[in-house]
């Protein structure tokens, strides 16, 4: 079956299901303001941690975003608990990969970033605690991200445009990884802890990882840490040299915390050293392989006030200081040099209730200096800064919740030896939820984002390995404008929850590589141009709580996501969009043990843009077994065996750029030990 035939089966899902009474579904969770009940997340059933394990929670609390912010309507997916312990991998975009309408880009186990929608780079945010990652994924698909999946608490995935919230840079969707470095409350017992160690036989590799929190009086304290040791990974029938990764990362947060509110601080460091495995080099030829040593510091202070003024509910507030660097090898000889120094702050502020309205407000903060030095520096030093206001109301009507948002930005980019480059990003949104009956809602959501153009789409001028191309950027491109229309529709009942949501983007000025038709030094020139574009998709999903009686609770889950884009004006096809899936789980737990199995087919991509390959289809069928061992009121322990790719199937992904050369791991097994004190 091909994305066509899939489109086909998809649009039948979306008409026979409302009238089936057996809807088309999503994951999605909002975050919704206090006193609403929150989606379930993925399969699980409607219970917590607690009563599957019973291992004690961590207190964690969700992104400082103010809840008027498209709270309730937005297509909202979040990861914790058991859905994300059984999904964490060595990159974020793995790690959220299995998200309806989310996938990820594939440059082996060191750099995975998450595509939205068809949507990546510069047009998908990566967060951490609200906050920019710093680093330089975005540029380039070699390039890791520095946030670290296996110390995160929690995930949450914004479809869509999220520019009123995070500016230009989130025009095509948000992942935001929450950590809990600063302390935002005491743990309930004093202190607590998490530590996990596990093995896997597809790269003979390791990972052990651990958080701690303790407070006393107002004071209360967090320290974490991991360490990653994977070898080269096995695909079928062979093993891909230079794709090994090790990886160090530590963080020490502290926070007073009272009445008035909280105030904290925490450093955190992250270390990674990873190979390229589409420059495999050929050692017996004298000619060394490719790696990547990234270097992080991040220092962020964070804060909140209750009241603080008349009229306003809470007053938050977040500061960051990012210095990242990473250095690209040939064997021990340094190449090319990427540094980016960032600065980010934040306000929020959140309204009292006024005659049923209630409202946020804010600014934002941004600048960033990056730098490229060596034979395979494309893009020149360039500073950029940014300034964003934004506000947002959202008004309850009884059975319909409306939302209204504005956003301006004000960024400029200098770069060295050329003019600077000025834009003006205008950000626009309005959504609209109506529950239709105690079961049923629908919800409505339409957007005008901008988006500034990136340093390298303006600027770029050299050769970059990554794309196999010789880029030159435009410094006279202006801002691109999409125009979203999604619609959703929900159903939440006892043995049965599910979403479809169906969405048009259309992109005016959007921003793409084209190819010149010559060479530069054996790599082709591609130029970065703009043209309208058309983005469509749709993603269902559904959990059908099959049984709950002594045997056990039983769940089976079934989704679907596929996305089409096209250039205006004959342009043909948009690249590296990702192929269409179908997926199915079912899952069964009781009080000790918990097990599933999954199956996720990816159908073939044919609708290539020029110089794109296709890519085969292929069948991913997963496992998971898990044990609670040793239960008391202060602690909990549990041993997992974790199962990938079971089929041990040559699988390639439309979305990467190297997917000829770098296929995913093989059969993989994964076992480890999890506890919580």
């Amino acid at each position: 079956m091909t994305s066509r035939s899939l489109s086909a089966s998809l649009n039948f899902v979306l008409l026979v299901c409302p009238i089936a009474n057996v809807p088309a579904a999503g994951l999605s969770i909002h975050a919704q303001p206090p006193g609403q009940d929150r989606e379930q997340t993925g399969s699980l059933p409607d219970i917590d941690r607690n009563e599957t394990t019973r291992l004690p929670t961590v207190d964690v609390k969700a992104s400082t975003a103010a809840p008027a912010v498209n709270a309730l309507a937005a297509p909202t997916s979040v990861l914790d608990g058991i859905s994300l312990d059984e999904v964490r991998a060595s990159t974020l975009g793995q790690t959220v990969a299995n998200i309806p309408g989310v996938q990820t880009t594939a440059f082996g186990q060191g750099a995975g970033r998450p595509v939205i929608r068809g949507l990546d780079g510069p047009r998908v945010a990566v967060l951490a605690d609200g906050m920019g990652s710093g680093d330089v994924s975005a540029v380039s698909q070699d390039h890791g991200v520095s946030i670290e999946p296996f110390l995160a608490d929690r995930i949450e995935i914004l479809k869509g445009p999220a520019a009123l919230l995070h500016g230009s840079g989130a025009i095509g969707g948000v992942v935001n990884v929450i950590d809990g470095r600063i302390p935002e409350q005491l743990p309930g017992s004093g202190s607590s802890g998490r530590v996990q160690a596990g093995l896997d036989s597809v790269s003979s590799g390791n990972t052990g990882a651990f958080r701690f929190d303790a407070g006393s009086g107002h004071l209360a304290f967090h320290a974490d840490g991991l360490r990653r040791d994977d070898h080269d990974y096995t695909i079928p029938g062979a093993i891909l040299p230079n794709s090994a990764v090790q990886t160090s990362t530590g963080a020490l947060g502290g926070s007073w915390i009272d009445d008035w509110g909280y105030a904290g601080l925490a450093v955190s460091r992250y270390l990674n050293d990873y190979g390229n495995p589409a420059e495999p080099g050929h050692p017996a030829q004298g000619e060394p392989a490719v790696h990547l040593r990234m270097q992080q510091t991040r220092v962020e202070a964070r804060g909140a006030l209750t009241a603080p003024l008349p009229g306003l509910q809470r007053l938050e507030w977040n500061l960051g200081h990012v210095d990242y660097q990473h250095t690209e090898y040939e064997g021990e000889l340094a190449g090319t040099l990427f540094t980016n120094r960032s600065r980010e702050a934040r306000l929020v502020a959140n309204t009292q209730p006024w005659a049923n309205w209630l409202g946020a407000f804010g600014l934002q903060f941004k600048q960033r200096e990056l730098a490229a030095i060596g034979e395979e520096s494309f893009i020149p030093s360039t500073r950029t800064h940014a300034l964003g206001l934004f506000i947002s109301a959202r008004r309850d009507l009884g059975a319909v919740t409306t939302e209204f948002g504005a956003r301006i930005d004000s960024q400029s980019s200098r770069p060295h030896g050329l003019i600077e480059r000025s834009f003006d990003p205008l950000n626009l949104s309005a959504s609209l939820v109506w529950r239709l009956d105690p079961v049923w809602h629908l919800t409505l959501n339409l957007d005008r984002a901008q988006r500034a153009p990136a340093e390298e789409e303006l600027f770029a001028h050299g050769p970059h390995q990554a794309s196999f191309s010789w880029e030159i950027g435009d410094p006279a491109l202006v801002v691109e404008t999409a125009n979203q229309a999604e619609v959703g529709l929900h159903y939440h009942g006892n043995r049965l929850e599910a979403k479809a949501s169906l969405y048009v983007n259309r992109y005016d000025d959007f921003i793409h590589l084209v190819d010149a038709g010559a060479f530069e030094e054996g790599l082709p020139v591609r130029h970065w141009t703009q043209r309208d574009a058309l983005f469509r998709g749709g993603e269902v999903e559904a959990t059908w709580h099959l049984a709950s009686n002594a045997s056990g609770h039983f769940d089976l889950r079934l989704w679907g996501d596929l996305v089409r884009a096209t250039l205006g004006n004959g342009g043909g096809n948009v690249p590296r969009i990702p192929t269409g899936r179908l997926g199915s789980e079912l899952r069964w737990h009781d009080d000790d043990w918990r097990a599933s199995i999954g199956v996720t087919r990816y159908f073939s991509h044919d609708r290539i843009a020029i110089n794109e390959t296709p890519t085969a289809g292929f069948t991913l069928l997963s496992a998971h077994l898990a044990w609670s061992f040793l239960n008391t009121d202060r602690q909990s322990w549990e041993v997992f065996v974790d199962g990938s790719n079971l089929g041990n199937r040559l699988a390639r992904l439309s979305t990467s750029l190297v997917k000829d050369e770098v296929p995913l791991p093989g059969r993989n097994f994964s076992v480890g030990v999890r506890g919580i004190f």
